[in-house]
C-alpha cells in the first residue's frame, strides 16, 4: 500500500459517509473486526461501510490493537486501513476528524498504527503517520522515529532514514543505540561498508559508546563482504575493551560461521580459541557451525578432535555434537560414515535428535533404495523411544517402499504402528499405496490406512 493509496482513501467520497454520534460496544467491534479478518477483500473500505456498526474512538483503537496483536502481515494493513477509514467517516481529513471526536488519540494510539505499519513493512505510511502527530499536537519521541527509520534501513532506502535521523536533532531528540544500530545494519545489509563504519565512528565521538549488538552488526556486515581481516580487528577491539562490548557466544559464532564459508574453517578453529580463552563457552550453534565446516573440506578428524574439545568443556552435550556429526556427513554425501556413526550412537546410549534420525531414514528410503534396513533402523529407534520427532513424511516414504518392495510383513506392522502413532499417511503416497495393497489382496492392510488417515 503506498501513500497513494492512503491520499485515495482520505479522498475518495464513497467511503465518506457521515456518521451520527460515535457509539462503542463490543458487537461493533467484533463486526468490524470479522469484516478484517476475511484478508482477501480488495475492496474492504466499502464492506466496512455497509457494516453500519457505530463508531466511536475507543473502537477504533480496540480494533487496530487487535490488528496489530496478530501475527500476519495482511492483518497489520488491513488495521492500518481501518484506521485510516474511520477518520474517514466524518467527510474530513482523518486526523481532523478524530480530533473533532475530543482529542482521544495520543502517542500511545499513534505508536499502535506505526508498529503496524512496522509490521506490515510499509515504511512510507509510517511516515505519514508520524509526520501526522505533529498536526494532532502529539510530538513524536525517539521511540516513534526509531520505528519509521528502522523500516526505511530494512528497505534499503538509507538517504531517508539518514535524513529521519538528521531530523531528530532539529526537534531536540537524540538518537540512542537503537538508531544506530538500524543504520549500521541497513548500510551493511546494502554492503555500504564505509559509511556504516564512517557512522560508528561519530557515533564514539558523540559519546555514545557502541555496545555489544553494535559491534556484532557492523563485524557480521563486514565478514559478509569477504573482509574477514577487518572483522578480526572489530573482534580484537571488542576484546580489549570488555564490559559491555564483551563479544558474545553469537559474535564469535558469526565469526566462526563467516570463516567456515569461505573455505578456511581450520583458522577458525583458532576463533575457537580465542572464545573459550576469553571465557565464552561455545553453544551447539557455534560447534555444529564448526562441524559443517570441517566436513565441508574433509576434515573429519578435525571435526571429532572439536567434538571431543567441547565435551570434555561441557558446553554441548555428546548428544549434540554427534547428532550435528551424523547429519552434516549425510548432507556431504559421506553416508557410509554417518551411518557409522549413527549406529554407535545408538549402541552407546546416545540419543540422536529428530534431524539425524529422519535424516538417515529418509536417505535410506530414497538415494540408497534400502526401504528394508530403514525399517529395521526404525524399530531400533522405537525400542529405545526416540521416535517421537519422527514426522509422517518419513513414515509414508517407509510404507510406499515397503509397499513397492513387496514386503508386506514389515508394511502390515508398521501401518499398525501408524494407527497407533495417529500417523496419516501423506496424500501423495496414498493412492500407490493402497493400489498396491488391493492388487496384492491385502485388504485389511488397506483398513489399517483408512485407519490412520481418520484417526
Amino acid at each position: 500500500m503506498s501513500i497513494h493509496l492512503v491520499s485515495r482513501f482520505l479522498l475518495t467520497s464513497s467511503i465518506r459517509h457521515k456518521n451520527p454520534k460515535f457509539c462503542f460496544t463490543t458487537l461493533a467491534v467484533d463486526k468490524y473486526w470479522i469484516h478484517l479478518e476475511e484478508n482477501n477483500d480488495p475492496n474492504i473500505e466499502k464492506t466496512l461501510t455497509r457494516v453500519g456498526a457505530k463508531l466511536d474512538t475507543s473502537c477504533v483503537k480496540e480494533v487496530i490493537k487487535r490488528c496489530s496483536s496478530t501475527s500476519t502481515n495482511q492483518s497489520h494493513i488491513s488495521g492500518l486501513r481501518f484506521f485510516i477509514w474511520a477518520g474517514t467517516q466524518r467527510g474530513e481529513d482523518v486526523i481532523e476528524a478524530y480530533g473533532f471526536d475530543n482529542c482521544v488519540l495520543d502517542v500511545k494510539s499513534f505508536k499502535i498504527v506505526l508498529n503496524l505499519c512496522k509490521e506490515a513493512r510499509l515504511a512510507d505510511e509510517a511516515l505519514w503517520v508520524l509526520k501526522k502527530m505533529n498536526e494532532f499536537k502529539c510530538r513524536p519521541d525517539t521511540i516513534a522515529y526509531n520505528a519509521v527509520i528502522r523500516l526505511y534501513c530494512e528497505t534499503g532506502r538509507m538517504d531517508e532514514a539518514l535524513g529521519l535521523m538528521e531530523e531528530m536533532s532539529l526537534v531536540n531528540l537524540y538518537p540512542d543505540m537503537v538508531t544506530f544500530v538500524s543504520m549500521v545494519k541497513g548500510f551493511c545489509d546494502l554492503g555500504r561498508i564505509e559509511d556504516a563504519s564512517r557512522l560508528f565512528k561519530v557515533v564514539s565521538q558523540q559519546g555514545c559508546s557502541p555496545n555489544v549488538v553494535a559491534y556484532s552488526v557492523l563485524l557480521d556486515g563486514v565478514c559478509r563482504v569477504g573482509n574477514l581481516e577487518k572483522g578480526l580487528d572489530l573482534l580484537q577491539e571488542m576484546e580489549n575493551q570488555g564490559g559491555v562490548c564483551s563479544p558474545t557466544v553469537v559474535t564469535y559464532t558469526t565469526m566462526i560461521r563467516n570463516f567456515c564459508e569461505k573455505g578456511r574453517s581450520m583458522e577458525a578453529l583458532t576463533i575457537l580459541d580465542r572464545m573459550e580463552a576469553c571465557g565464552c563457552a561455545p553453544n551447539r550453534v557455534t560447534i555444529s557451525t564448526l562441524i559443517n565446516g570441517l566436513c565441508q573440506e574433509d576434515q573429519v578428524e578435525e571435526a571429532y578432535k572439536v567434538i571431543d574439545r567441547s565435551v570434555a568443556v561441557g558446553s554441548v552435550s555428546k548428544s549434540e555434537c554427534y547428532s550435528s556429526l551424523v547429519v552434516t556427513l549425510l548432507r556431504v554425501n559421506k553416508f557410509e560414515e554417518g551411518e557409522k556413526v549413527f549406529r554407535r550412537m545408538l549402541i552407546s546410549d546416545l540419543k540422536p535428535d529428530g534431524v539425524a534420525c529422519s535424516e538417515l531414514l529418509k536417505r535410506l528410503c530414497s538415494k540408497e533404495k534400502r526401504v528394508l534396513d530403514a525399517f529395521v533402523l526404525y524399530n531400533e529407534i522405537a525400542k529405545l523411544e526416540f521416535a517421537t520427532s519422527i514426522d509422517s513424511e518419513i513414515y509414508s516414504m517407509m510404507m510406499d517402499g515397503l509397499c513397492t518392495g513387496s514386503h508386506l510383513l514389515e508394511a502390515s506392522k508398521l501401518a499398525k504402528m501408524m494407527v497407533q502413532k495417529r500417523v496419516q499417511l501423506k496424500a501423495p503416497y496414498v493412492q500407490n499405496v493402497v493400489e498396491y495393497l488391493k492388487n496384492a489382496g491385502e485388504t485389511e492392510l488397506v483398513s489399517h490406512i483408512y485407519k490412520a488417515d481418520d484417526g
